[in-house]
């Protein structure tokens, strides 16, 4: 079996090798030859964790297994990112043990990777202003992605604690990009982009503060009950998802099931617009929203680019088991 450490990861994979690894596993989702398994995701009664598992196979590339972790709200106190997970991979042909590999720069990585699918692939051409909305750990990685899939000019950002903004003004300025902290109607109403990433239970942003034309990529709600915008605003929007189960379920979109007001049939995968069976955008006025509820496949997908790479440079540790 191959063990590849958390602290090889960042040696191996960065936002390039991510975006390809995720881009082509929801291509393959929505083809029908990949498909996540139900996830379990519970609180656990004990430092007011969230635990669970994501699962899944690929048949196109054969990754199978499962990442195992969660969310740790005290862990920013002990030195430790509040998310910590792992990935188990699985030999398709024996079932047996294949790679046990570190999570926690790589769920930051394929993140933010599906947040710039979507952007590439939902956003106006000529979208300039960059809205963010959150300064969590994952805000910065979101940043880096989605400025690379347009020419933004600017960086605006919000977020419930003032004092974390110093996070989105210094990760714009390594960017070359000026920034500004604005209140919630300006965000809606001058960013041609919006990343919200919270870990909010209750709508921040409103269907009246968000102007035509808008992409809003949701990276924030993967648990049932969470919600960082407001139901109107996903049944105005044209709607896009990793995985239409999640995303009605556990995603930003549970709300809007849940009151009636959207359809599961009114969730298109953003697969089916990377390979070309929906045409994504129809309009220069329409508001697109992608759900990123996170699937089991995209870890997968980048913890096996990671074993590849770590058996290529001779970094991964070879065990018996």
């Amino acid at each position: 079996m191959i063990i590849v450490p958390e602290k090889e990861i960042a040696g191996l994979i960065g936002r390039a090798e991510a975006f390809d690894a995720v881009e082509n596993v929801f291509a393959a989702m929505s083809s029908g030859a990949a498909y996540n398994f139900p996830v379990i995701r519970e609180a656990i009664g004990h430092a007011d964790a969230l635990y669970g598992f994501k699962s899944g196979f690929d048949r196109s590339s054969l990754a199978l297994g499962l990442k195992s972790g969660g969310y740790w709200p005290g862990n920013a106190d002990k030195g430790l990112t509040n998310h910590q997970s792992t990935v188990f991979l699985f030999d398709a042909d024996t079932g047996q043990a294949k790679a046990v590999v570190g999570g926690n720069l790589l769920t930051a990585l394929r993140t933010a990777a599906a947040s710039a699918v979507s952007i590439k692939h939902l956003a106006r051409k000529d979208a300039k202003v960059l809205g963010m909305i959150g300064a969590g750990h994952q805000s910065a990685f979101q940043m880096r992605a989605a400025v690379e899939q347009r020419n933004f000019e600017k960086i605006i950002g919000w977020n419930f604690h003032p004092e974390m903004l110093s996070r989105l003004e210094e990760t714009a300025s390594e960017l070359g990009l000026p920034y500004e902290s604005v209140d919630l109607d300006r965000m809606g109403a001058e960013a041609d982009v919006i990343i919200s990433i919270t870990s909010s239970f209750d709508p921040i942003l409103m269907a009246g503060q968000v102007t035509e034309g808008t992409h809003i990529a949701c990276m924030g709600t993967d648990t049932k009950g969470k919600q960082e915008v407001d139901a109107e605003l996903v049944a105005t929007a044209t709607l896009f998802t990793d995985e239409v189960a999640q995303s009605a379920t556990i995603g930003e979109c549970q709300h809007a099931v849940a009151s009636g007001i959207v359809s599961r049939d009114n969730i298109n995968e953003i697969g089916a617009v990377i390979n070309g069976t929906h045409p994504g955008r129809t309009s220069e006025s329409e508001i697109t929203l992608f759900d990123g509820t996170g699937v089991g496949l995209q870890d997968l997908a980048v913890a096996s680019a990671a074993v590849d790479l770590a058996v290529r440079k001779g970094v991964a540790l070879q065990v018996d088991f």
